[in-house]
């Protein structure tokens, strides 16, 4: 018996030794080095073409400084889609690890559990069995003392695994956790490759339309240029969409872009760029139902700030456009043209107020909107009036804390264009 119970011993203490994580085999490491290698090769590329970029749009305007920039974009935009897969590609990888290591730790767990319940069972046979019933099953005293022993060791042992099982699925419920995350990051970045690859179609089909028309030939591309010029009346009468509220003209998004730059010092065009960016940012946009996007437990705290806006606004909640979940969060729910967060409205409901004099202010509101959103790129940094630092403002304002995740670069790159577009609409009328 003595040596049964040792072999139990040295079963168990095997088993506890396991580690939890297996370590990755050296093509898994090569390959994700690789991966990682070729994905900061290919931001590298990116953030040069970006440069190019900037540096054109300073040069004064013509057919080879247009058709340049229009090349830098597609091809900037064919890379980012290239970095987003590589990306993806790894995601896929580290998830396929932490699947093995979840299915690895279950076995081990499974393991204990049996080699646990053959100890209770010889433990409890030793327990039911009178003094004198185990001290007649021994040769001698001695060896009796030993076992005793080795049962004292066991009762220590039992304790160790339990403790043991117990730290194995709280790192396995960690390790799920961790995947589900990796599998909601891989979606968002599926998403920005749709978005990009929209984006490349639109941008071939200008430079083609461009080239056809123009042949090539610099006065007939200047003279193009010239029929494109818009007069002030054309741009007054152009609409501005909106996203959850009725589009308005340029004209009155322009007064409303005024107002907030007077009480932030927020650059009108920058504004405009970011209103037009949130209003074309995805086709679910403003089309969701609170009930519905606001759903996931996470979302808790927002379905109580949503309810309590529209309920001191005397809106019925069930009726009023929110975004649908989009492919960066947990939560829909955001409203009205500067789709605003409900807890991050009420943040800021106050100084709103004291601007547009309304109380409680209204999300869906373009004036409200329009303020709101000012205010926020304030405080992210927007009055500086630089490229950077208004770049930097456009990301936080999608991202927040994470605006420095290359994959959202997209979003500051469209806002800065938006804003050169409007700011040449804005000087032909002011």
């Amino acid at each position: 018996m003595l040596r049964i119970i040792s072999a139990f011993l040295l079963f168990l203490f095997f088993i506890l030794s396991v580690s939890a994580q297996t370590p990755s085999s050296s093509a898994i490491l090569e390959r994700r080095a690789q991966l990682e290698a070729d994905l900061a090769a290919l931001e590298k590329e990116i953030e040069d073409y970006r440069g190019l970029i900037q540096s054109k749009q300073n040069e004064a305007q013509s057919l080879q400084r247009d058709i340049a920039i229009l090349d830098a974009q597609i091809k900037k935009a064919q890379l980012e889609i290239k970095a987003r897969t590589l990306a993806i590609s790894r995601l896929a990888g580290q998830i396929s690890e932490k699947t093995e290591t979840i299915s690895l730790l279950e076995e081990k767990i499974g393991r204990e559990r049996a080699s646990l319940a053959e100890l209770l069972r010889k433990l409890h046979e030793f327990d039911q069995s009178s003094l004198v019933e185990i001290m007649l099953g021994y040769d001698n005293l001695s060896e009796f003392f030993v076992q005793a022993d080795s049962f004292d060791t066991i009762q220590e042992a039992l304790a160790i695994s339990f403790d043991k099982i117990r730290s194995d699925r709280d790192l396995t419920e960690k390790e799920r956790d961790d995947l589900e995350e990796r599998k909601a990051e891989e979606v968002q970045l599926k998403g920005l490759q749709e978005l990009e690859k929209k984006r490349i179609e639109e941008r071939e089909a200008e430079k083609k339309k461009i080239l056809q028309a123009t042949r090539g030939q610099e006065q007939a591309y200047q003279k193009i240029l010239g029929e494109r010029a818009k007069s002030a009346a054309t741009i007054r009468a152009q609409l501005f969409l909106l996203v959850g509220s009725p589009s308005i003209p340029f004209e009155k998004a322009m007064e409303y872009a005024l107002l907030a730059q007077k009480a932030t010092g927020v650059r009108p065009a920058f504004l405009l760029g970011v209103i037009a960016e949130e209003s074309n940012l995805g086709a679910n946009v403003g089309t969701g139902n609170w009930k519905t996007d606001l759903a996931h437990a996470r979302c808790a705290k927002q379905r109580e700030a949503f309810q309590d806006i529209t309920s001191r606004l005397g809106l019925n909640p069930d009726l009023m456009p929110v975004s649908k979940r989009a492919w960066y969060g947990y939560c829909g729910g955001a409203m009205g043209p500067a789709q605003f967060i409900p807890t991050t409205w009420l943040l800021y409901e106050n100084k709103i107020a004291e601007i547009t004099g309304r109380r409680p202010p209204n999300p869906w509101d373009p004036e409200d909107a329009f303020v709101a959103a000012a205010l926020l790129l304030r405080d992210n940094g927007a009055t500086e009036k630089t490229y950077e630092a208004e770049h930097r403002a456009a990301l936080k304002y999608l991202a927040g804390s994470n605006w420095r995740k290359a994959a959202y670069r997209f979003y500051g790159d469209d806002v800065m264009a938006l804003a050169r577009k409007y700011q040449e609409q804005i000087d032909i009328l002011l």
